[in-house]
């Protein structure tokens, strides 16, 4: 570029050299002076495919594709390494001349892979594919440092099989194999699962429900016991109060009584008072008896009383603590009774749901078990399976490259299993099924000589052999002015008989098959 005011792009940098400027300096913007040099680099990323092929520890080939997006670094160090390294001086910017960027990049990608790949497994390639790509990016980017560029994404597309290679298409049929007796197995283990939780959650309903009832039935008890005992209390309290009562009631009669007794009194003393004057010789000693008496008999009448009325009062005392105390027993009875059947009824509801839970979880352990052994029998026997398919393959393939291609193995085969005979045999069995009537016959002269009726006499002595077979293959017979015919000419010995009938003797007559 030449001399004179430059301003970078928004993805550029300018590097300058020259006069002026010790190493090489990074701007954005700048004054190029004379004896100044200026050139331009681009960080935009770019990015590449690679499909390379290499081999592995177990020294199979592989196909390993890949895209990877790599730029220069956004840091000053990462800048300057890639300006001293990799600009193209034929090229004012970097940008014109990646090819070469990109012909290094392509050559440590390749290498560093091939190095990986060669300290690793088949096996291990298939199944730790994120592993594998951190590995490769690692060992890439140590390399791409030094040239201060960065990978800012790679991405490993799916590994292929050379041509005449099938590792990766038979893995992927034992994983779809493998998947789907999983899949099988977790069927069988959720369905395990859900029986045992429903066994679970059936079992924990019915103890509930035993536990609520006996809670009911507990509770009913208690306040069947609590109404016992608030109405006993009542009926003392009721018995209490009725005997005050009557303590009361006897007491005012007994008050009254004795108010009437003392008023009575006092009349008898104002009569006796009234009359002490008049009867006081005669009558005192009278007097003061039936005032004794008087009062001895009211003494009497009052303790009597007083006495039948405690009696009743304690006699109804005693017999309401009888009614509470059997009111009590009947009541703690009928709650230990209650409880007692409560507690065998749970008991034996919950050995029956403990019973049936081990039960089904037995069952369904035994089932997951089974399922499990079946699954895992199928799956050896199908990789087993695949092994043999695999080694017969080679073993076929090395043998038609002996015998010389498929239809020596094909030949090879049917001589081994004795195809050639078989078919030989189930041919006589089909011919021999159709009972088929073959005549032979020869004509003409034996001795090789001229002969002027050879023609006439080879006609004659075909005519009889001819009939016969006629007869013999379709059942007609030739018209009796042409030939006479045996009545039983069937088989070899008609014909013989027909032979004789005919002038011309046959010079050769054979028969196969009973003809």
């Amino acid at each position: 570029m030449v001399w004179g005011y430059h301003a970078a792009e928004p993805n550029s940098y300018l590097v300058i050299t020259g006069a002026g400027v010790r190493g090489l300096k990074l701007t954005k913007k700048a004054m190029v002076f004379p004896f100044q040099k200026v050139t331009k680099i681009s960080v935009t990323p770019f990015h590449f495919t690679t499909d390379l092929q290499a081999m592995t520890s177990e020294k199979l080939q592989v196909c390993l594709p890949a895209v990877f997006t790599i730029g220069p670094k956004d840091e000053e160090e990462s800048l300057r390494k890639y300006a001293g390294l990799m600009t193209d001086s034929a090229a004012d910017t970097v940008v014109a001349g990646r090819e070469h960027i990109q012909a290094i990049i392509m050559g440590i990608v390749e290498g560093e892979t091939r190095s990986i790949v060669s300290n690793i497994t088949m096996k291990e390639l298939f199944e730790k594919r994120t592993l594998y790509r951190k590995m490769v990016v690692d060992h890439v980017q140590s390399e791409l440092t030094q040239f201060g560029l960065h990978i800012y994404n790679a991405s490993i597309k799916e590994l292929r099989d050379l041509p005449g290679s099938h590792y990766f298409e038979f893995q992927s049929k034992k994983a779809h194999e493998g998947a789907q007796n999983q899949a099988k197995v977790d069927v069988a283990h959720a369905r395990m699962e859900g029986e045992i939780g429903e066994a679970l959650n059936v079992g924990r309903t019915k103890q509930e429900i035993a536990k609520i009832n006996a809670n009911t039935a507990v509770q009913e008890t208690e306040r069947k016991i609590e109404k016992a005992i608030a109405d006993s209390k009542f009926k003392s309290q009721e018995i209490d109060i009725e005997r005050k009562l009557n303590i009361e009631r006897i007491q005012a009669e007994r008050a009254a009584e004795l108010r009437d007794s003392d008023l009575q009194k006092g009349v008898q003393e104002s009569k006796a008072l009234m009359e002490l004057e008049r009867m006081r010789a005669t009558t005192v000693t009278k007097a003061k008896v039936a005032k004794e008496s008087a009062a001895q008999e009211a003494d009497a009448q009052l303790y009597k009383a007083r006495q039948a009325a405690e009696a009743s009062a304690y006699q109804q005392s005693k017999t309401a603590d009888l009614e509470l105390y059997t009111a009590e027993k009947q009541a703690e009875g009928h709650f230990q009774r209650k409880k007692r059947e409560t507690d065998a009824k749970y008991l034996q509801e919950s050995k029956a749901a403990d019973a049936s839970l081990y039960r089904k979880q037995q069952d369904a352990l035994g089932d997951f078990e089974i399922k499990k052994a079946e699954a895992e029998a199928l799956y050896i026997r199908h990789e087993r399976e695949a092994a043999g398919i695999i080694q017969l393959a080679g073993a076929y393939k090395e043998l038609g490259n002996v015998l010389g291609g498929p239809a020596g193995v094909r030949d090879w085969m049917m001589l081994q299993n004795n195809i050639p005979v078989q078919l030989a045999q189930a041919n006589a069995e089909a011919v021999r099924g159709l009972q088929p009537k073959i005549n032979v016959w020869n004509t003409g002269s034996q001795d090789g000589g001229a002969d002027s009726f050879a023609p006439i006499r080879n006609i004659m002595q075909s005519l009889p052999p001819l009939f016969s077979t006629i007869q013999d293959q379709t059942g007609m017979m030739p018209p009796a002015w042409l030939a006479q015919m045996p009545a039983n000419a069937t088989g070899g010995h008609g014909r013989n008989d027909s032979a004789h009938e005919f002038p011309l003797a046959v010079e050769k007559h054979k028969g196969i098959n009973g003809a």
